[in-house]
């Protein structure tokens, strides 16, 4: 019985959390086309990115250096019909050997674990061996 009252209190206790982040979400302005250049979401997609070409067969030792470029390409803002906004970025990243690839990546508003905060998912150009963005990233793009 107290692992349940354990496990209510817990559920209760994200609840709460994911109602914050939902109201601190709602004062952020997404319409701001920097948020493409946010460094939580640059420094998620670096973080993501290394445990990748560490774990996936045959991808190149590499690391992101620097972001170059950055822009936002598309915007679909939270509506009945879309209920969750989306926004799909684009830049050019610096890699550890020298070269320079497109990546690709879309921001999804309170799509975090357990709804808080936001989702990346990201796809750089030669690396989505297993296309899971299907061919050259396009599902990203």
């Amino acid at each position: 019985m107290a692992r349940f009252g354990l496990l209510l209190s817990m559920v209760v206790a994200l609840a709460s959390l994911s109602g914050t982040a939902r109201a601190a979400d709602m004062v952020r302005d997404y319409a701001d086309p920097g948020v493409c250049a946010d460094q939580r979401f640059l420094g998620k997609i670096s973080h993501r990115f290394r445990h990748q070409v560490t774990h996936v067969p045959n991808l190149p030792d590499v690391g992101i250096v620097a972001f170059h470029d950055i822009h936002q390409h598309r915007y679909n803002q939270t509506s009945e019909q879309w209920p969750i906004g989306r926004r799909y970025c684009g830049a050019t990243v610096e890699l550890s050997d020298g070269k320079s690839r497109s990546i690709w990546y879309l921001i999804e508003e309170g799509m975090g674990f357990a709804s808080i905060g936001d989702n990346v998912e990201f796809c750089v150009s030669g690396f989505d061996r297993w296309n899971v963005y299907n061919g050259r990233c396009r599902v990203l793009r």
